[in-house]
């Protein structure tokens, strides 16, 4: 079992490699939720995470031996970015094994680090085997994600600095994915303080709960969530004991809401955080555990390396939740003007067109009509149930895409 002592232990080593981040309070969530919400900043770690912190703690524990032979893991890319620059900063040599959907941005990253990178499978798990082949193989020393106590006690170091920039927190947020980031804070703030450790996993990718109902690790067929940062199909053995003992409650959320919590950042905080960085927010923006008003709650956000084209649709669906967003499909009369008069209506009832098309030729309609789909910038819900209603009252039937 990780101890407390194994945490502070690894302060200065993984200083020597990682950075303190800040720990920020916000107005605007402190306002949303009535609680006091202060932000850990894990996204602006080096490499763009906290991966950095356990992968240099267990690379500082290698024998001269191992370091000669060299070190391979797996990752969907975040632990990808922290070994292979953890590594090149120690001279020793490595290989990731990256499953081959995982975002461009970190799988060039991690090139750029110094690593080795083979992509293998569809997602972690897959990744991991491949991973462990070339262990056997080579004779590499596996750096495992999170299922590791050198590895824990690293990713714990950021429970001693959030107890250290704010010691009156009442309660701790953090992603689970493995479980390596959730056990190393938990060992560092349930040391420390009476404060609660509340875990949080995507819906897609949610092991954790059922795994505590049985009482022994249960593993998912497949996972699918935005979150690719957690999204594995079980948690570690280890880490799992520290879970049952340390974690106070474990509660899902769904992309939907991871989603809106990513946009929430970016248009309140000016801060970037991939999809498992915003799940903590995104548990306490929907309420997803119990706080008292004025409760001092710090939600880890764990990561910022998300890749641009899956910003993209993550921002598209957070606009979607907020009502911001809109993508209608209706029917015209094939005639002049009729195409002018929904635009007129549509600016009458202040709606912005992002895109229009227009489709004669489809041959879902009559040979009379026109078929046209909308991509629309709204304003809230109210404004959407209200352009909807004024739409219908014209006499277009109107299909809700998106």
């Amino acid at each position: 079992m990780l101890e407390f002592a194994d945490v502070e232990a690894a302060r200065d080593v993984v200083a020597e490699t990682a950075r303190e981040t800040p720990l920020e309070h916000s107005n605007t969530f402190s306002k949303r939720t009535g609680a006091d919400v202060h932000l850990k900043l894990e996204n602006f770690q080096r490499t763009g995470s906290f991966k950095i912190r356990g992968a240099t703690n267990k690379i500082a524990q290698l024998t001269d031996e191992e370091r000669d032979r060299g070190v391979v893991t797996a990752s969907a890319g975040n632990h990808a970015q922290g070994v292979a620059l953890a590594a090149t900063r120690a001279g020793v040599d490595s290989t990731i094994v990256m499953p081959e959907y995982a975002p461009i941005s970190k799988i060039n990253a991690t090139r750029e680090y110094g690593a080795e990178v083979v992509l293998h499978g569809i997602d972690y798990d897959a990744a991991a085997e491949k991973a462990h082949e070339i262990e056997r193989e080579e004779d590499r020393t596996y750096v495992h994600a999170f299922d590791d106590p050198a590895v824990m006690a690293g990713q714990g170091t950021i429970g001693l600095e959030i107890v250290d920039q704010c010691p009156d927190v009442d309660t701790v947020v953090v992603p689970i994915g493995g479980g390596g980031l959730i056990s190393g804070i938990a060992t560092a703030v349930k040391a420390q303080t009476d404060a609660r450790v509340i875990g949080v996993q995507a819906e897609g990718a949610s092991s954790v709960a059922a795994s505590l109902k049985k009482g022994e690790v249960v593993e998912r067929d497949s996972v699918d969530t935005i979150a690719d940062g957690i999204a594995t199909r079980k948690v570690g053995e280890q880490t799992f004991e520290v879970i049952k003992e340390r974690v106070d409650e474990v509660v899902t959320v769904t992309d939907p809401e991871i989603a809106n919590a990513v946009v929430s950042l970016l248009e309140r905080s000016k801060t970037l955080v991939e999809g498992a960085g915003s799940v903590p927010l995104a548990a306490v923006l929907e309420e997803r555990f119990d706080y008292e008003e004025g409760e001092t709650i710090v939600p880890a956000l764990c990561g910022g390396n998300i890749d641009l084209n899956v910003l993209t649709t993550v921002i598209r669906r957070g606009l979607v939740e907020r009502g911001r967003f809109l993508r209608v499909r209706t029917v015209l009369k094939d005639r002049p003007g009729a195409l002018e008069e929904l635009v007129e209506l549509l600016a009458d009832n202040r709606t912005n067109i992002f895109a229009i098309e227009h489709d004669r030729a489809s041959k879902d309609i009559a040979m009379n009509a026109a078929e046209v789909e909308l991509d629309l910038e709204t304003r809230g819900h109210e404004h959407v149930l209200e352009l909807l209603d004024a739409m219908e009252a014209a006499g277009y039937e109107v299909e809700v895409l998106a």
